[in-house]
């Protein structure tokens, strides 16, 4: 009932100063809000990214470890398609798709309209495993086109309405310069991206198309890069290992010559990276939540010497030092708590504006919100403990003298 009786009059102190009591919250408030907002824009970042990766988590590359290149880079240290053959046929269940990596870069124009082509250089079979890209019309790279070098591109859908002004441009051909050759590729495909989180913040202005790797590359040319979609069902860091270990091994190089990087490995890196960010900013928003425990000690103190003769009257009708003592913690303790409450929801709400503004969905870990709200609770109660037992010490006899 004591108990009751003093939640009753730290509301009652608190809504006669309403003003006071905003202001004595707002500390409170803004380092809740800050780092409420802070933490889910975080971890919905985080989801953002890993959602990202989902249909690329069997993706990894092999490469040339450059730090172990000497003076240059010799032709037996590169990939050639007998490497590729063998390291399919020594591990038959694990590489669903592995050809060398090519790319190439050219301006094009189709009438009076002119862009800028990235064009990726691929394997036969590619989209049946790169599920974010989907082919809308047409085909994808076959055999037939990586074997015989054909002039053929996939195109995305964006490239087809910009210079065709439709998207069924399966026949059309766009002018194109690989290799210091000037190539006509007939469209035999368009794609779509999945739409994402990165794809909205891309602001290139280029246009983007697959083509066989076997077009970007001189003939019997190597390359420094495998692009490989392992099994989505084994370890992918396992098997990253053995491809590199084998690969090493046939191609007569020491080990670490030649080094993965996993779709997973790229994911942990950047969700670290997003943590690090995430916990440095909020410990420095953090910083406030002191600001606002130094804001309710001050106004405590003033309080009590504002409320000097109620308590010199409820010590000489009995009240006992913890009463007083528990008086004031709790009303340190609901100032802090209520700016904890209102610091949590307005958090909430600039981070589900600002994801909502970037098209990502907003994550809110219930954990967070129960430690800031115990957290800002906490902080009262410390706050609060040196105007709570000023208070207590009080004599009544000087108390009731106070004016």
């Amino acid at each position: 009932m004591l108990l009751i009786e003093n939640i009753k009059l730290a509301l009652s102190a608190i809504r006669v100063n309403k003003m006071r009591s905003f202001l004595t919250m707002l500390g409170i408030i803004i380092g809740i809000s800050s780092v409420i907002a802070i933490t889910s824009i975080g971890d919905s970042a985080k989801g953002a990214v890993s959602k990202e990766f989902e249909g690329y988590t069997a993706n990894m590359y092999i490469m040339i470890n450059w730090g172990m290149v000497d003076e240059y880079i010799r032709e037996d240290d590169l990939f050639y398609e007998e490497d590729i053959q063998a390291l399919k046929a020594r591990f038959p269940e694990q590489v669903r798709y592995a050809a060398p990596y090519g790319n190439a870069s050219s301006e094009t124009k189709v009438g009076r309209l002119k862009g800028k082509l990235q064009m990726s250089g691929v394997g036969a079979d590619y989209f049946r495993y790169d599920t974010k890209d989907k082919i809308l019309y047409g085909r994808g790279i076959n055999k037939s086109d990586v074997s015989g070098d054909k002039d053929v591109a996939v195109i995305d859908v964006k490239a087809a309405r910009y210079f065709f002004n439709k998207e069924d441009v399966v026949g059309k051909t766009l002018p194109v310069t690989i290799l210091g050759e000037s190539l006509d590729l007939t469209i035999v495909g368009v794609y779509k991206q999945e739409d994402s989180v990165f794809s909205n913040l891309n602001t290139s202005t280029d246009y983007y198309c697959f083509v066989p790797y076997s077009i970007t590359m001189q003939p019997g040319e190597g390359s420094s890069y495998v692009d490989i979609y392992a099994n989505e069902n084994m370890d992918q860091t396992k098997q990253a290992e053995d491809f590199v270990k084998y690969l090493n091994k046939i191609k007569g190089k020491q080990e670490g010559f030649y080094r993965y990087e996993t779709a997973e490995s790229q994911l942990g890196m950047i969700n670290n990276v997003l943590g690090i960010l995430s916990i440095a900013i909020g410990a420095i928003a953090a910083i406030s939540l002191l600001v606002g425990g130094i804001g309710i000690m001050n106004i405590m103190l003033v309080s009590v010497t504002e409320r000097t003769r109620e308590i010199g009257i409820r010590k000489s009708l009995g009240a006992q030092t913890k009463d007083i003592l528990t008086q004031f913690l709790i009303e340190a303790m609901i100032l802090s708590v209520i700016g904890g409450i209102i610091g949590t929801a307005l958090g909430i709400g600039i981070a589900a504006l600002g994801m909502t503004i970037a098209g990502v969905g907003v994550v809110v870990n219930p954990m967070v919100i129960v430690v800031a709200v115990a957290f800002s609770a906490f902080v009262g109660v410390f706050f609060g403990i040196f105007p709570a037992k000023k208070a207590a010490k009080l004599d009544p006899i000087e108390a009731l003298r106070y004016e």
